[in-house]
C-alpha cells in the first residue's frame, strides 16, 4: 500500500513511567454501577496483605440518610457480636467488635485477584499537551461486599448449640467400635502418602495466606495534596526521545533481541522440509512417493494412485508406481508404509532424549515385523524389546499405528486383502524379507525373557550336595534348520 493512500494524521508521543510499577493497584467494583460509585465516599479503615496482594476497605454508611433503617442496623450489630457493643471496652487479647458503635455503620469490601498475569496491562493518562503517559500495574483486584457479620452470627449459633448438646449429653453411651489395622506398605500406601504430602503442601500455602496479618494503611481522598503528589508520579519526567527508534531495522532488532552465545543454534539439516503441490510436481516420481508415504504414514495402493492422479500427474502409470514403491516403502498387510530410513534420516536425533536415527530405525523395523505377525501391540512390550525411552517409543508407534480404548496399538488402516490377492508376488517377496530378518527380532524378544530369568534367586538348596552345581539358562530361539536325531 502506498503511503499517500493512508497519510499520518497526527503523531502523539508515548512515555513510560516506572515510579509506581511495584505499588500501583487497579480497583474494580463489579457490583457497583457508574452512578453509585465511591468517589466521594468516606473510608473508615483500609488494610492490605502485601504477600497475597489482598485489600480490605471499610466504607462508612450515612446513618442520617432516609434510606437507612437504624433498627435493622442495630439488629445486624447485635447478631454479629452477640451483644450490644456500644461503649464496651474489649478485654486484652479478645477479638475486637465488628461494630464499635453498636450499629452497622460501615460496609466492608474485600478483594479477589481477577488476573494472575498483569504484565501486559498498564494505566494511561492523556494530557492536554497531547501526550500519553503509561504506568505498569502491580495488581488488578476486584472489590466485592464482604458479609462477615453473617458468618460470625452462624459461627456463634453453632457454638451455642454445641454447648447445649454437651450439657444434655452428660452420660456417655457405650457403642461398639470396630478397629481395623491396615498395612502401611504397597502401592496404595505410597499413593496415600503422596496425596497427603501434596495436600499438606497446599494446606500450608492456604494457611500462609490466612495467617498473613493485615497491614493497616492510610486512605487519602482523591482531592488531598498527598493523593495529588502520588498522582504526579504517573507522569514520566524524562522526555528524552529514544534513539533506538531511529536505528535501521536490523540494528533495532539486534538491540531488541540481543544475540546470546549460549543459545543453541538450530541445525538446518535437522529441520524437516515442507512440500506443496507445486514442489511435488517438479520432483521425480520416486521422490514423490517418498514424500507421500512419509506424510501419510500408511497408504493403500488405491490411495497412492488417487493422490498422484488428482493432484500431481493425471497421466501417471500405475505399473511404474508399483515398481518404484518397494524402493521407498514396505508392504504391510496390503498397505504401504514408508521405510524406516525414510522416516528417520541419517544423523537425525529424537526431540525428547536425543536418540540416534540408527536406534529409532531398529525399533521401527521391529514394530513393522511384529505387526506383520500380529494385529496389535502393547507399548510396554515394545519399550522392553527395543530399550527405547517412553517418549521415543510413543513417537515410533505413532508412525504406523494408533492406540485404542483398550490401550492396544493397531495399524492405521485395515488390511487390504484385495491388493494381496491381486499381487501375490509382491506379498511373497515381502514375506521372504521378514523371514530373513526374523532371527534378529526374535533375539530381541529372547533378550527380554532372559532378563527376567536373571532376577530369580540362584542360591543353592540345603538338601543338595555342596559339590554339585547346576546352571539353568534359557535356550536361544529355535533356528529354522533341518536336523536328524540319532
Amino acid at each position: 500500500m502506498d503511503d499517500t493512500d493512508d497519510p499520518i494524521v497526527e503523531e502523539i508521543p508515548v512515555f513510560l513511567s516506572k515510579h509506581l510499577q511495584d505499588q500501583l493497584y487497579l480497583f474494580q467494583y463489579p457490583t457497583k454501577t457508574e452512578i453509585a460509585n465511591h468517589d466521594d465516599a468516606v473510608v473508615v479503615n483500609c488494610c492490605v496483605k502485601p504477600f497475597t496482594q489482598e485489600v480490605k476497605v471499610d466504607f462508612g454508611l450515612n446513618l442520617e440518610s432516609k434510606h437507612y433503617d437504624r433498627f435493622k442496623g442495630e439488629q445486624f450489630a447485635v447478631a454479629a457480636d452477640g451483644k450490644n457493643t456500644y461503649g464496651a471496652v474489649p478485654a486484652k487479647g479478645a477479638e475486637r467488635p465488628t461494630y464499635k458503635r453498636g450499629i452497622m455503620d460501615k460496609q466492608a469490601f474485600t478483594s479477589s485477584r481477577s488476573l494472575t498475569d498483569i504484565s501486559k496491562y498498564v494505566v494511561g493518562i492523556y494530557t492536554e499537551d497531547k501526550e500519553v503517559h503509561l504506568s505498569p500495574l502491580a495488581s488488578i483486584v476486584q472489590l466485592r461486599p464482604s458479609l462477615t457479620h453473617f458468618d460470625k452470627e452462624d459461627k456463634r449459633r453453632k457454638a451455642e448449640q454445641k454447648a447445649q448438646n454437651d450439657e444434655t449429653d452428660d452420660e456417655e453411651v457405650a457403642q461398639q467400635v470396630t478397629v481395623k489395622f491396615a498395612r502401611g506398605t504397597g502401592a496404595g500406601a505410597a499413593a496415600a502418602k503422596k496425596t497427603k504430602e501434596q495436600r499438606g503442601t497446599y494446606d500450608n500455602f492456604v494457611q500462609r495466606i490466612v495467617e498473613e496479618p493485615w497491614c493497616e494503611t492510610y486512605w487519602h481522598a482523591r482531592n488531598t495534596p498527598t493523593a495529588e503528589l502520588e498522582r504526579q508520579k504517573m507522569f514520566c519526567t524524562n522526555h528524552q526521545s529514544n534513539q533506538s527508534l531511529a536505528l535501521p531495522s536490523r540494528e533495532y532488532l539486534n538491540k531488541l533481541l540481543p544475540h546470546d552465545e549460549h543459545v543453541q543454534q538450530v541445525d538446518a539439516n535437522s529441520v524437516l522440509p515442507v512440500y506443496n503441490k507445486a514442489m511435488l510436481k517438479t520432483m521425480p516420481l520416486l521422490e514423490q512417493l517418498r514424500v507421500l508415504l512419509k506424510d501419510a504414514k500408511l497408504l493403500s495402493f488405491a490411495d497412492v494412485l488417487h493422490i498422484l492422479t488428482e493432484h500431481i500427474d493425471p497421466h501417471v502409470n500405475a505399473d511404474k508406481v508399483l515398481a518404484l514403491l518397494p524402493q521407498v516403502g514396505i508392504l504391510l498387510h496390503g498397505n504401504w508404509a514408508p521405510k524406516s530410513e525414510v522416516v528417520y534420516p541419517e544423523k537425525m536425533l529424537s526431540h525428547a532424549n536425543g536418540v540416534t536415527a540408527e536406534q529409532m530405525i531398529r525399533a521401527r523395523d521391529y514394530i513393522l515385523f511384529r505387526f506383520s505377525r500380529t494385529s496389535f501391540l502393547y507399548r510396554n512390550q515394545v519399550m522392553t524389546a527395543t530399550q527405547l525411552p517412553p517418549a521415543e517409543t510413543l513417537d515410533v508407534l505413532k508412525t504406523v499405528a494408533r492406540v485404542t480404548a483398550t490401550k492396544r496399538w493397531e495399524l492405521l488402516l485395515p488390511p487390504d486383502k484385495e491388493f494381496e490377492q491381486k499381487h501375490v508376488e509382491l506379498v511373497q517377496r515381502q514375506e521372504l524379507h521378514w523371514r530373513a530378518t526374523e532371527q534378529m527380532y526374535s533375539e530381541m524378544d529372547w533378550a527380554k525373557e532372559t532378563k527376567r530369568v536373571r532376577k530369580r534367586s540362584t542360591r543353592k538348596s540345603e538338601s543338595q550336595p555342596s559339590t554339585s552345581a547346576t546352571t539353568t539358562t534359557m535356550p536361544p530361539p529355535a533356528m529354522h534348520l533341518s536336523a536328524t536325531e540319532t
